[in-house]
């Protein structure tokens, strides 16, 4: 029963303090994650790719992905409810006083100030998930700097060749998301199963 209990406070706690979406949400629940040992970074990071290819947002899906796989059915079922029901109550006490409020300066300026913190958990994500899907290890939230560091031989550069390619399919040749996807995973299985089996 404790387990469900801290699944449920640990998401509710994430959705109460989260702001910009699912993507800002990623280091809050790797930090949750990372205190109470639930999952190690390498499973963190697939329940995000998981979380990604499948419909509905990222933060929900992390968040019944990570209850499931640490506590089962009831485990993903309380993580959901838990990272849903503060945006469910948010919304339904705040949108009648944000609508009377929203051109006042004071309001303009607060969402002003909020925006690049936003951009800053981003990119805190990013940098998570770029050490360990590129790098071989299970480190978690080491700096850019440390990540540069790294030995040669540590560095997986079968994913540093897929980013590459997914980034020139999405930015050159403006494939769909889910295309560039498919052509990642089968880009994996050549460059992880395959070529090492010649």
């Amino acid at each position: 029963m404790m387990i469900y209990l801290k699944l449920f406070f640990s998401f509710f706690k994430i959705g109460l303090f989260s702001f910009g979406g699912g993507y800002a949400m990623i280091p809050l629940i790797q930090k949750e994650i990372e205190i109470n040992g639930w999952l190690s970074a390498s499973e963190f990071i697939d329940i995000i790719s998981v979380s990604e290819m499948t419909p509905g947002p990222i933060a929900v899906n992390t968040a019944t992905f990570v209850g499931y796989k640490t506590a089962g059915f009831l485990g993903g079922l309380v993580s959901t409810l838990g990272v849903s029901l503060p945006s469910l109550i948010l919304i339904l006490v705040v949108s009648g006083f944000f609508f009377r409020m929203q051109s006042k300066p004071a309001n303009i300026m607060i969402f002003y100030g909020v925006r690049p913190a936003v951009t800053g958990l981003i990119t805190a994500a990013a940098i998570f998930v770029a050490e360990t899907a590129f790098l071989k290890s299970e480190a978690v939230g080491a700096q850019l700097m440390h990540i540069i560091s790294k030995p040669l031989s540590s560095i997986d550069f079968g994913g540093i060749i897929i980013l590459v390619l997914s980034l020139v399919a999405l930015v050159k040749f403006k494939l769909h998301p889910i295309l560039t996807i498919i052509g990642a995973g089968v880009a994996g299985v050549v460059i992880y199963y395959l070529i090492p089996l010649l």
